[in-house]
């Protein structure tokens, strides 16, 4: 490398390529320069790598991970920020340059020398040499090559390339709309009546969100309150709202988001549709579904139908007969509605039958999980189960906004194996909803002029849950804690990694509906006595959580249990319905298409105005197109995991310490280094079974 690049290079923040990505040092005005510095600087890389590769270990995927590294590296930072920090100069910014991230990685995926010195490797007498990791991660790229279109040329390619780079665009601008959308709309309460029944997090909520915009004066008690469609407010007005006027007004509004005027996404969904299953013929498969499943666990698209078909007759009739006593309950209640209950009176109905029955509510329990305290029991549980020790390491690393926490993983050796952020709270003026986990840095041992240095894990943990508000903590929910713990579960598959190839550390190379394994697996324990009296404890006081709320929270597990799961089933049979059978532009509308599945996945059928596919972005701008199954999927995997724990006695905490270290292993150790049915095996010494998963569901 010349001098003028290294002299660039430590200018450009965005390709110093390694570490912790400098986030205060960041600008919008340099992506563009730095990555199209970046992208001509690989493109010469790989050309040299093109013509000098020797089909080995050493000389084709080693310099390969090199390569890919430093492109995730820099544009994983800037996709990042896209979630976390989104702006119009950072958008600009981004939709000008992914065409030509787009155009690379088909470049590299779509390398013939590359794909012919793989398929050499596989062949030669290394092979035998090489352990069953490095041979997975061979196969898989090979499998990876073709799925990208290796094999293609003329005409073929070029349509196929094209087909990459429109429906990269079309998923950027779909997760925009949906932000900008949820953004949009918000109705502005002045009269203490319209709040009637909202909780005092709420109001305080609402009221620093008033402040926010301008409102100066407002507050919790007196007003105005600021209601939006983000979740930390759009979920409690629902279910605490006595307004059913404003509560159908804001239920309509959040299922028509994105479906019209500037931010409507129906014409994308219905390009991206026929976009992927053209690309899907272009690769020899009948269908996007089956293209999908190719390098998924599940082995065909009738499995999945049976496991969902499966479930859902497990559920279908309880999910009817949850809402039949509902509307006896809401009757008792002397409610108006009660006949005829719309989709804008479950929640409300439900949460107050749910007081009722088990005498327990959100707010009573939000005093009793203040964040800092619900982290010290989620790191106690994982030093428990899995003998790490994690301490705040703030301060050591830079963060894009100041609520960002920093923290370091510690193995039974006191060695640091790992870091991660957490950016715990809502902002919905530029970070996307939901909660996520994504890989900052990724495990790997590097060899570097004779010298070998392996490279920590650092992963990103993203939920957007309740602010801290009026100088109280963060009060979370129960919800969100058990959000937290799931988003830690992957986490810990990317942290506790024990694989020093890239291409298979950490979740790399798992199979897309193996992965929530680890992360569901992590929610049971929000239920277990010891971990939860551990972190629940009221802020003020430390008084701990009272043995009756406990014992209500066991029983309120399953309530409206088939419900939820039907409801879940309903989004994962839509999802593989249009990624499978549904023609766009043909006869059938993509409403129609939802509209049969709702008749027998709902209990309460979709008003006709829903377009609640605008706004899933798992399935358009997120990494589950046909693979939204992939939830039930591993839940049976993360139930039956959990079921060892139970037979090994939750209150046997040699066998619990002795179960996690095994689960620890081998689910968390191996990652994409064997298919994850063996690795799922090697823990459990069996297949997996759905039985643990309808039991605690109460099915």
């Amino acid at each position: 490398m010349s001098k003028d690049t290294t002299s660039t290079h430590a200018n450009t923040p965005l390709l110093m390529g390694d570490g912790l990505p400098p986030f205060e040092q960041i600008q919008s005005e340099q992506v563009l320069p730095g990555m199209t510095q970046l992208l001509s600087e690989l493109e010469e890389a790989l050309q040299t790598l093109e013509t000098t590769l020797t089909p080995t270990w050493q000389g084709l995927v080693e310099p390969l991970e090199k390569l890919g590294d430093r492109l995730s590296w820099s544009w994983g930072i800037i996709g990042h920020l896209m979630g976390v920090k989104n702006s119009p100069e950072l958008r600009e910014a981004y939709e000008a340059v992914q065409p030509q991230v787009v155009k690379f990685m088909n470049r590299l995926s779509q390398s013939q020398p590359i794909y012919t010195a793989y398929k050499q490797l596989q062949q030669s007498d290394e092979w035998l040499q090489l352990d069953p990791a490095q041979q997975r991660i061979i196969e898989s790229a090979i499998r990876d090559a073709e799925l990208s279109g290796v094999g293609l040329t003329g005409d073929a390619k070029d349509r196929f390339n094209a087909i990459q780079l429109e429906l990269a665009n079309l998923s950027t601008h779909f997760s925009n709309h949906v932000l900008d959308a949820t953004k949009a709309f918000n109705i502005l309460l002045t009269h203490p009546a319209e709040v009637a029944g909202l909780p005092p997090s709420l109001l305080s909520l609402s009221a620093q969100a008033a402040r926010a915009v301008g409102e100066k004066e407002a507050t919790p008690e007196q007003g105005p309150w600021l209601i939006t469609l983000d979740i930390p407010c759009f979920g409690p007005f629902m279910q605490h709202s006595q307004r059913r006027d404003l509560r159908e007004k804001l239920y309509r509004a959040y299922i028509r988001r994105a479906s019209e005027g500037d931010f409507d996404n129906t014409e994308i969904i219905d390009r991206i549709l026929d976009l992927r299953q053209e690309e899907a013929q272009i690769l020899g498969f009948k269908t996007y579904a089956e293209a999908s499943l190719a390098s998924k666990m599940a082995p065909t698209v009738s499995a999945v139908e049976t496991l969902q078909e499966q479930l859902r007759q497990a559920s279908y009739d309880q999910a009817r007969a949850e809402l039949e006593d509902l509307k006896i309950f809401a009757q008792a209640q002397g409610a108006e509605e009660a006949e005829d209950l719309k989709h804008w009176d479950i929640s409300f109905w439900a949460e107050r039958q749910r007081e009722a029955k088990f005498d327990i509510t959100d707010e009573q329990l939000r005093p009793y999980f203040p964040l800092p305290q619900v982290l010290k029991g989620l790191f106690n549980l994982v030093n428990r189960l899995f003998g790490v020790t994690v301490t705040a390491a703030d301060g050591e690393a830079p963060v894009w906004h100041e609520d960002v926490r920093y923290f370091q993983v510690a193995n039974e050796q006191g060695e640091t194996i790992a870091h991660f952020y957490l950016d715990p709270y809502s902002r919905p003026a530029e970070k996307r909803g939901g909660a996520w986990m994504d890989e900052c840095l990724g495990r790997a041992k590097f060899h570097d002029d004779e010298q070998v240095r392996t490279r920590l894990p650092v992963a990103y943990l993203i939920c957007n849950q309740t602010p801290p508000v009026d100088g109280k903590p963060s009060l979370m929910t129960f919800r969100e804690v058990e959000t937290l713990f799931h988003e830690f579960g992957h986490g810990l598959q990317h942290m506790l990694t024990q694989v020093d190839y890239a291409g298979a550390a950490g979740i790399n190379n798992v199979e897309w509906d193996a992965v929530e394994l680890p992360s569901q697996f992590m929610e049971n324990w929000c239920y277990d006595r010891t971990t939860l009296m551990s972190m629940a404890k009221q802020y003020e006081t430390g008084e701990p959580l009272p043995e009756a709320y406990y014992q209500k929270l066991l029983a309120a597990r399953t309530y409206m249990s088939g419900s939820a799961m039907l409801r879940q089933l309903y989004f994962g049979m839509v999802d593989m319905e249009l990624h499978h059978r549904y023609q766009p532009g043909g006869i059938e509308k993509m409403q129609q298409v939802r509209d049969l599945i709702a008749e027998t996945t709902t209990v309460l059928p979709p008003l006709p105005e829903d377009a609640f596919l605008c706004s899933f972005g798992h399935i358009f701008a997120g990494g589950y197109s046909a693979g939204y199954y992939s939830y039930k999927w591993a839940e049976v995997l993360s139930a039956d995991a959990f079921a060892a724990f139970e037979e090994a006695g939750l209150d046997n905490d040699a066998a619990i310490r002795a179960t996690g270290r095994r689960f620890r292993d081998t689910v968390l150790a191996l990652g994409g280094s064997q298919h994850p049915m063996d690795i799922f095996k090697a823990f459990r010494g069996r297949e997996p079974s759905t039985e643990a998963l309808l039991r605690h569901s109460g099915l």
